[in-house]
């Protein structure tokens, strides 16, 4: 099974790492290339876990069941993309998440060991990828902070605002480019993307914001901070 080394150096876990570097350190990490068909599981919830994942072509999604058995889709995923990250060095060695193939797709599975172990050539870019390892870790431990965060504010409107006004706070600016898709947005607010798009049409037919596509202008700065301290 081929490697795709030019989706790789753009993989946040490579970042850093130029070519003929990666073509060294996947060679210590000795990993696992399979390709799974169309509608297939890659991973599944309860199973033992194989190592960190990296969608090397195709699509797929991250499902994760509730208790009542609903399954819920997490994530979409596109080349590049990693899954796994948060339990690749957890005492629990179990997926705790599923991932299905939505088309034809190859995954590469990093081995927990040999991302850590040590590096039978002592080289800088192990070093680097350790780092990054752990940057990428830190990052979603952030952002579930976050989510957590936002779970806790149970109304819409109070939830637009406060990611709007985090958002202000970190461009310095009234009118910005969200990092987030509504698609994204919604599931990072735990609503629904038509709730979320109605409520912002509200808020700005009330003259509180614009917005046009990824961007927006925030146009009553004090109504949002009031929604959030109401």
């Amino acid at each position: 099974m081929t490697i795709h080394y030019d989706v790789l150096l753009h993989s946040p876990l490579f970042a850093g790492i130029n070519a003929d570097s990666l073509a060294a350190v996947i060679n210590c990490l000795q990993p696992k290339v399979s390709a799974y068909p169309r509608n297939s599981y890659v991973a599944v919830e309860g199973e033992s876990f194989t190592g960190l994942g990296i969608l090397l072509a195709g699509k797929a999604t991250v499902i994760k069941e509730n208790a009542a058995g609903s399954r819920i889709v997490m994530t979409m995923m596109g080349a590049g993309d990693m899954f796994g990250e948060i339990i690749t060095f957890s005492s629990t060695q179990i997926w705790p998440m599923s991932v299905n193939a939505q088309t034809e797709c190859e995954v590469m599975f990093l081995p927990s060991v040999k991302i850590m172990g040590t590096c039978a050539n002592i080289c800088g870019s192990h070093k680097q990828l350790i780092t990054n390892m752990l940057k990428i870790v830190s990052e979603q431990a952030v952002m579930l902070n976050r989510k957590v965060e936002y779970l806790a504010i149970k109304g819409m409107r109070e939830k637009i605002s406060t990611y709007l006004l985090e958002q202000h706070k970190l461009t310095a600016r009234n009118t910005f480019i969200m990092t987030l898709n509504r698609n994204d947005l919604a599931d990072f607010l735990n609503v629904s993307r038509t709730a979320l798009s109605r409520e912002m049409g509200r808020m700005r037919d009330e003259g509180m914001i614009e917005f046009y596509r990824s961007s927006v202008k925030i146009k009553d700065l004090e109504g949002l901070k009031k929604v959030i301290e109401s």
